[in-house]
Protein backbone atom coordinates (compact mmCIF):
# COMPACT_ATOMS: atom_id res chain seq x y z
CA UNK A 1 0.00 0.00 0.00
CA UNK A 2 1.17 3.59 -0.55
CA UNK A 3 2.42 5.54 2.48
CA UNK A 4 2.63 9.30 2.95
CA UNK A 5 5.05 9.44 5.90
CA UNK A 6 7.11 6.30 5.25
CA UNK A 7 9.03 4.60 2.49
CA UNK A 8 9.02 0.82 2.24
CA UNK A 9 11.36 -1.09 -0.03
CA UNK A 10 12.58 -4.67 -0.43
CA UNK A 11 15.85 -6.25 -1.47
CA UNK A 12 15.48 -10.00 -1.48
CA UNK A 13 14.38 -11.15 1.97
CA UNK A 14 15.29 -7.83 3.62
CA UNK A 15 12.84 -4.92 3.90
CA UNK A 16 13.86 -1.30 4.49
CA UNK A 17 11.31 0.86 6.31
CA UNK A 18 12.20 4.57 6.38
CA UNK A 19 10.63 7.38 8.38
CA UNK A 20 9.97 10.01 5.74
CA UNK A 21 9.12 13.38 7.29
CA UNK A 22 12.62 14.90 7.03
CA UNK A 23 11.24 18.45 7.20
CA UNK A 24 9.86 17.56 10.67
CA UNK A 25 12.91 15.53 11.73
CA UNK A 26 10.69 12.46 11.26
CA UNK A 27 8.51 13.41 14.24
CA UNK A 28 5.69 10.99 15.00
CA UNK A 29 2.41 12.47 13.82
CA UNK A 30 -0.86 10.56 14.31
CA UNK A 31 -0.75 9.72 10.60
CA UNK A 32 2.78 8.33 10.86
CA UNK A 33 1.85 6.16 13.83
CA UNK A 34 -1.09 4.68 11.93
CA UNK A 35 1.10 4.10 8.89
CA UNK A 36 3.82 2.46 10.98
CA UNK A 37 1.30 0.05 12.43
CA UNK A 38 -0.05 -0.70 8.94
CA UNK A 39 3.46 -1.18 7.56
CA UNK A 40 4.35 -3.60 10.36
CA UNK A 41 1.20 -5.60 9.57
CA UNK A 42 2.21 -5.66 5.90
CA UNK A 43 5.74 -6.74 6.75
CA UNK A 44 4.61 -9.46 9.14
CA UNK A 45 2.53 -11.12 6.44
CA UNK A 46 4.96 -10.39 3.60
CA UNK A 47 8.01 -12.15 2.22
CA UNK A 48 10.66 -10.19 4.14
CA UNK A 49 12.44 -12.13 6.88
CA UNK A 50 14.36 -9.16 8.36
CA UNK A 51 13.43 -5.47 8.58
CA UNK A 52 15.80 -2.48 8.70
CA UNK A 53 14.30 0.70 10.18
CA UNK A 54 15.94 4.07 9.52
CA UNK A 55 15.19 7.76 8.98
CA UNK A 56 15.28 10.09 5.98
CA UNK A 57 17.39 13.22 6.20
CA UNK A 58 19.52 14.14 9.20
CA UNK A 59 17.37 12.65 11.99
CA UNK A 60 16.21 9.16 12.87
CA UNK A 61 13.10 10.32 14.77
CA UNK A 62 12.61 13.39 16.97
CA UNK A 63 9.79 11.84 19.01
CA UNK A 64 6.18 12.96 19.07
CA UNK A 65 5.02 15.79 16.81
CA UNK A 66 4.69 18.60 19.36
CA UNK A 67 2.21 20.59 17.28
CA UNK A 68 -0.17 17.64 17.41
CA UNK A 69 0.44 17.23 21.14
CA UNK A 70 -0.28 20.90 21.79
CA UNK A 71 -3.61 20.59 19.96
CA UNK A 72 -4.57 17.67 22.21
CA UNK A 73 -3.42 19.55 25.32
CA UNK A 74 -5.64 22.50 24.41
CA UNK A 75 -8.63 20.18 24.00
CA UNK A 76 -8.08 18.63 27.44
CA UNK A 77 -7.92 21.80 29.57
CA UNK A 78 -11.59 21.68 30.52
CA UNK A 79 -11.22 18.24 32.11
CA UNK A 80 -9.69 19.78 35.22
CA UNK A 81 -12.80 21.83 35.96
CA UNK A 82 -15.60 19.57 34.73
CA UNK A 83 -17.57 17.63 37.32
CA UNK A 84 -15.89 14.28 37.74
CA UNK A 85 -12.72 15.58 36.11
CA UNK A 86 -10.56 15.10 39.21
CA UNK A 87 -9.57 11.77 40.67
CA UNK A 88 -8.95 10.88 44.30
CA UNK A 89 -5.83 12.70 45.51
CA UNK A 90 -6.44 15.73 43.32
CA UNK A 91 -5.09 14.24 40.11
CA UNK A 92 -6.69 15.36 36.88
CA UNK A 93 -8.74 12.75 35.04
CA UNK A 94 -7.20 12.26 31.58
CA UNK A 95 -9.44 13.11 28.65
CA UNK A 96 -10.70 10.40 26.33
CA UNK A 97 -8.69 11.94 23.48
CA UNK A 98 -5.46 11.91 25.46
CA UNK A 99 -6.06 8.37 26.66
CA UNK A 100 -6.71 7.20 23.11
CA UNK A 101 -3.55 8.93 21.88
CA UNK A 102 -1.46 7.45 24.71
CA UNK A 103 -2.91 3.99 24.09
CA UNK A 104 -2.07 4.27 20.38
CA UNK A 105 1.56 5.10 21.20
CA UNK A 106 1.76 2.27 23.74
CA UNK A 107 0.40 -0.09 21.10
CA UNK A 108 3.10 1.03 18.64
CA UNK A 109 5.88 0.48 21.17
CA UNK A 110 4.52 -2.95 22.06
CA UNK A 111 4.13 -3.86 18.37
CA UNK A 112 7.78 -3.03 17.70
CA UNK A 113 8.99 -4.80 20.84
CA UNK A 114 7.02 -7.96 20.02
CA UNK A 115 7.38 -7.94 16.24
CA UNK A 116 7.83 -11.60 15.19
CA UNK A 117 10.62 -10.92 12.67
CA UNK A 118 14.04 -9.45 13.50
CA UNK A 119 14.11 -5.64 13.49
CA UNK A 120 17.33 -3.67 12.99
CA UNK A 121 17.35 0.05 13.78
CA UNK A 122 19.91 1.96 11.70
CA UNK A 123 20.05 5.21 13.65
CA UNK A 124 21.31 7.83 11.21
CA UNK A 125 20.88 10.89 13.45
CA UNK A 126 19.10 12.12 16.59
CA UNK A 127 16.69 9.62 18.17
CA UNK A 128 14.95 11.59 20.89
CA UNK A 129 12.13 10.81 23.35
CA UNK A 130 9.72 8.44 21.59
CA UNK A 131 12.17 8.20 18.71
CA UNK A 132 14.80 6.91 21.13
CA UNK A 133 12.22 4.45 22.40
CA UNK A 134 11.58 3.09 18.92
CA UNK A 135 15.30 2.84 18.12
CA UNK A 136 16.11 0.89 21.26
CA UNK A 137 13.06 -1.39 21.16
CA UNK A 138 14.36 -3.02 17.99
CA UNK A 139 16.28 -6.29 18.32
CA UNK A 140 19.48 -4.64 17.09
CA UNK A 141 20.33 -0.94 17.32
CA UNK A 142 23.17 0.31 15.14
CA UNK A 143 24.18 3.95 15.46
CA UNK A 144 26.06 6.29 13.16
CA UNK A 145 28.89 8.12 14.92
CA UNK A 146 26.94 11.38 14.88
CA UNK A 147 23.72 9.92 16.28
CA UNK A 148 22.30 11.26 19.52
CA UNK A 149 19.98 9.61 22.04
CA UNK A 150 17.90 10.79 24.97
CA UNK A 151 14.57 11.06 26.73
CA UNK A 152 13.98 14.81 26.93
CA UNK A 153 10.35 14.71 28.10
CA UNK A 154 10.90 16.30 31.54
CA UNK A 155 12.41 19.35 29.84
CA UNK A 156 9.12 20.12 28.11
CA UNK A 157 6.78 19.27 30.99
CA UNK A 158 5.99 15.76 29.78
CA UNK A 159 6.46 12.33 31.41
CA UNK A 160 8.61 9.62 29.75
CA UNK A 161 6.10 7.06 30.96
CA UNK A 162 5.87 4.57 28.12
CA UNK A 163 9.59 4.46 27.37
CA UNK A 164 10.33 3.96 31.08
CA UNK A 165 8.64 0.54 31.01
CA UNK A 166 11.13 -0.71 28.45
CA UNK A 167 14.19 1.34 29.39
CA UNK A 168 14.45 -0.23 32.86
CA UNK A 169 14.56 -3.65 31.18
CA UNK A 170 17.20 -2.52 28.70
CA UNK A 171 19.76 -0.80 30.94
CA UNK A 172 18.63 -1.27 34.56
CA UNK A 173 16.81 1.04 36.94
CA UNK A 174 19.73 3.19 38.11
CA UNK A 175 20.80 4.18 34.61
CA UNK A 176 17.18 4.57 33.54
CA UNK A 177 16.57 7.01 36.41
CA UNK A 178 19.58 9.04 35.30
CA UNK A 179 18.31 9.41 31.74
CA UNK A 180 14.62 9.85 32.50
CA UNK A 181 14.99 12.39 35.32
CA UNK A 182 17.79 14.46 33.76
CA UNK A 183 16.49 14.49 30.21
CA UNK A 184 20.11 14.70 29.05
CA UNK A 185 21.24 13.80 25.54
CA UNK A 186 23.87 11.10 24.97
CA UNK A 187 26.28 10.71 22.11
CA UNK A 188 26.53 7.37 20.32
CA UNK A 189 29.58 6.18 22.26
CA UNK A 190 27.92 6.69 25.65
CA UNK A 191 24.76 5.02 24.35
CA UNK A 192 26.91 2.03 23.39
CA UNK A 193 28.64 1.98 26.77
CA UNK A 194 25.40 1.79 28.76
CA UNK A 195 23.72 -0.73 26.47
CA UNK A 196 21.26 1.41 24.50
CA UNK A 197 22.90 0.45 21.21
CA UNK A 198 24.75 -2.61 19.94
CA UNK A 199 27.31 -0.99 17.68
CA UNK A 200 28.58 2.41 16.49
CA UNK A 201 29.81 2.77 12.92
CA UNK A 202 30.82 5.63 10.59
CA UNK A 203 27.85 7.29 8.90
CA UNK A 204 28.74 5.91 5.49
CA UNK A 205 28.90 2.37 6.92
CA UNK A 206 25.55 2.48 8.72
CA UNK A 207 23.24 0.98 6.09
CA UNK A 208 25.86 -1.44 4.70
CA UNK A 209 26.50 -2.68 8.25
CA UNK A 210 22.76 -3.04 8.85
CA UNK A 211 22.58 -5.14 5.71
CA UNK A 212 25.47 -7.30 6.95
CA UNK A 213 23.63 -7.94 10.22
CA UNK A 214 20.51 -8.79 8.21
CA UNK A 215 22.49 -11.30 6.12
CA UNK A 216 23.77 -12.94 9.30
CA UNK A 217 20.18 -13.33 10.48
CA UNK A 218 19.09 -14.74 7.13
CA UNK A 219 21.62 -17.55 7.64
CA UNK A 220 19.72 -18.68 10.73
CA UNK A 221 16.67 -20.93 10.73
CA UNK A 222 13.57 -18.74 10.19
CA UNK A 223 11.57 -21.17 12.32
CA UNK A 224 14.11 -20.93 15.15
CA UNK A 225 14.10 -17.13 14.98
CA UNK A 226 10.30 -17.05 15.09
CA UNK A 227 10.17 -19.45 18.05
CA UNK A 228 12.84 -17.46 19.91
CA UNK A 229 11.06 -14.16 19.38
CA UNK A 230 7.78 -15.72 20.52
CA UNK A 231 9.46 -16.99 23.69
CA UNK A 232 10.91 -13.56 24.44
CA UNK A 233 7.42 -12.09 24.04
CA UNK A 234 5.77 -14.66 26.30
CA UNK A 235 8.36 -14.30 29.07
CA UNK A 236 7.30 -10.72 29.80
CA UNK A 237 3.78 -10.49 28.35
CA UNK A 238 1.66 -10.20 31.51
CA UNK A 239 4.06 -7.91 33.32
CA UNK A 240 4.34 -5.60 30.31
CA UNK A 241 0.56 -5.37 29.95
CA UNK A 242 0.17 -4.22 33.55
CA UNK A 243 3.06 -1.74 33.46
CA UNK A 244 2.05 -0.21 30.13
CA UNK A 245 -1.48 0.37 31.36
CA UNK A 246 -0.13 2.31 34.35
CA UNK A 247 2.28 4.22 32.09
CA UNK A 248 -0.26 5.26 29.50
CA UNK A 249 -2.53 6.62 32.24
CA UNK A 250 0.34 8.85 33.42
CA UNK A 251 1.20 9.74 29.84
CA UNK A 252 -2.37 10.96 29.31
CA UNK A 253 -2.79 12.62 32.73
CA UNK A 254 0.26 14.91 32.49
CA UNK A 255 -1.24 16.51 29.38
CA UNK A 256 -3.89 18.31 31.42
CA UNK A 257 -1.28 20.22 33.48
CA UNK A 258 -0.17 23.82 33.06
CA UNK A 259 3.49 22.76 32.96
CA UNK A 260 2.82 20.51 29.99
CA UNK A 261 1.09 23.28 28.05
CA UNK A 262 3.85 25.74 28.98
CA UNK A 263 6.62 23.32 28.06
CA UNK A 264 5.17 22.68 24.63
CA UNK A 265 4.56 26.37 24.00
CA UNK A 266 8.08 27.33 25.10
CA UNK A 267 9.68 24.68 22.89
CA UNK A 268 7.64 25.64 19.83
CA UNK A 269 8.22 29.35 20.47
CA UNK A 270 11.95 28.76 21.08
CA UNK A 271 12.03 30.33 24.54
CA UNK A 272 12.79 29.24 28.09
CA UNK A 273 9.77 27.75 29.90
CA UNK A 274 8.30 29.38 32.97
CA UNK A 275 7.18 26.51 35.19
CA UNK A 276 4.22 26.89 37.51
CA UNK A 277 3.71 23.47 39.06
CA UNK A 278 0.20 22.64 40.22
Amino acid sequence: MPYQTLKLGHEGDVAALTFHRPEKRNALSPEMIEELLAALDELESGRARVVILTGAGKAFCAGMDLEALRALATQSQEHKILKGGVLKGGLARPSDANLADSRRMAHLFRRIYDFPKPLIAAVNGPAIAGGCGIATLCDFTLAAEGARFGYSEVRIGFVPALVAVFLIRLIGEKRARDLLLSGRILDAEEALKIGLVNEVVPQERLLPRAREVAEELLAASPTSLAYTKRLLHELSEGELDRELELALQENARIRSTADFREGLAAFLEKRKPVWRSE
